[in-house]
């Protein structure tokens, strides 16, 4: 039989033709693991024929799959390297020889850029050696290529033993976090298990700082500050932000990020806009650290909303250029916030300050948008109520806060913990790290 079928007769046959996808099989999507098993079930799926709601169990799936056959894909290209070191006649062939020929062996085979082909294998080998625990993740689908990505290459400057127990810590949460979500996870990890590394990595790119300007496709232009002291360039754009929010707060009809553009290069240009009020606050400090951290007894790193980990010199820094800012002091006790107090009075914002402590971003699953930009939202509209209480507020941006009037359903479990249910009836519970 195998003499006279060709390969597309064997996919045809009754030998591997996919069993067709049952309603209890659609049900059982969640849980089967990636493989020959799943991806048989895959290629049977009539999408004209299922809920809305099976679709998204189906699209998951999928996403399951696509991960387990690019982790093989990266193993096949591991596998490649490593024939082509045993055919070198040298019994300590150089790594160098070795890497170059298998770039061009895997630029050839899938008509790749010599560029493209070294990322290729570059990335196979801090899986499949440097990272096992990551690829085997990746294989079983627990995340997908791009999260791979960032704990490969944020961890490449770490040696081999520390980068597997940063991964390994990170792992515990990358299945459920974004890319951003996932990225200031493992700055605040780096940071926290090396401090003093991590110092010397922020000084030494300090001395590569640098302005770049570049015309776009369109004839703008673009204008980027890179490797720039943290401090300053979270005081630079909080600034930008407040002057910004003064001229929409006085009737300016532009979009707001025209409006920060133009403040950006009148700045620049010394074309001063009108002054700003000062009263006596100096604004609010967007910075939150550990206590420890400030008093300089230990180096865990501080953070700033919607931006991510600082190192504690830096935290220390943004503290003591911001000593007439109104501070929020959050009072913790086994990892659960107890109380907040502040600076100033002002009782009016007292549980508007709760919320945010509680909450630092948006409480949407993937947001990372800084509570203090946000809608503080009643969960319950205030007309069915007729009180507002902390445990019935959260943070929502702009745009999550009209998804969840739209189509969104949204109850908070406890303050701090929200569960989210989308049009199509799958639910999401997020919730913040510890204080």
């Amino acid at each position: 039989m195998f003499d006279t079928e060709t390969p597309f007769d064997l996919l045809q046959s009754d030998h591997v033709r996919p069993v067709p996808v049952t309603d209890d099989l659609i049900s059982d999507l969640d849980w089967l693991p990636p493989g020959v098993m799943l991806s048989s079930a895959l290629a049977s799926v009539d999408r004209s024929r299922i809920s809305g709601h099976d679709l998204v169990s189906v699209l998951k799936a999928r996403a399951r799959q696509i991960a387990h056959d690019q982790a093989e894909l990266l193993a096949d290209i591991e596998s490649v390297s490593e024939a082509i070191g045993e055919l070198i006649n040298d019994p300590d062939p150089d790594d160098r020889t070795v890497y170059d020929a298998t770039s061009s062996e895997i630029s050839a085979a899938l008509t790749l850029t010599r560029r493209s082909a070294q990322v290729h294998v570059d990335l196979a080998y801090l899986l499949c050696q440097r990272l096992p625990s990551v690829w085997k993740a990746l294989s079983d689908g627990l995340i997908d290529l791009a999260r791979a990505r960032i704990l490969a290459d944020q961890t490449s400057h770490l040696p081999q033993d520390l980068a597997r127990q940063v991964c390994d810590q990170a792992l515990e949460k990358a299945p459920i976090q974004t890319t951003g979500q996932l990225r200031a996870r493992m700055q605040r990890l780096i940071i926290t298990v090396d401090p003093a590394a991590a110092q010397d990595r922020y000084e030494e790119k300090l001395t590569e700082r640098k302005i770049v300007c570049e015309p776009t496709d369109a004839g703008t232009a673009d204008i980027h500050g890179l490797d720039l002291p943290a401090a300053r360039a979270n005081q630079a754009i909080c600034r930008i932000n407040r002057i910004a929010k003064k001229a929409k707060r006085k009737g300016d009809r532009r979009p707001i990020d025209q409006i920060r553009a133009d403040i950006f290069l009148d700045l620049l240009c010394g074309i001063h806009p009108e002054p700003e009020t000062d009263d006596g606050t100096g604004g609010i400090v967007d910075i939150r650290a550990p206590l420890t951290t400030l008093l300089g007894l230990t180096e865990d790193p501080g953070e700033i909303p919607g931006w991510g980990p600082v190192i504690a010199d830096i935290t220390r820094q943004i503290v003591a250029n911001s000593e007439k800012a109104e501070w929020r002091i959050g009072i913790s006790h086994h990892n659960q916030l107890l109380d907040v107090i502040t600076t100033r009075r002002r009782p009016t914002k007292s549980q508007q300050r709760l919320v945010e402590t509680l909450d630092p971003e948006c409480v949407f699953p993937t947001c990372r948008i800084d509570s203090a930009d946000c809608d503080i939202d009643h969960t319950l509209p205030w007309t069915q109520t007729h009180h507002t209480t902390v445990s019935e507020l959260e943070p929502l941006c702009r745009y999550h806060h009209q998804q969840k009037h739209d189509n969104w359903k949204l109850k908070q479990i406890r303050p701090g913990s929200h569960q989210w249910t989308s049009p199509l009836g799958h639910t999401y519970t997020t919730g913040p790290d510890p204080p």
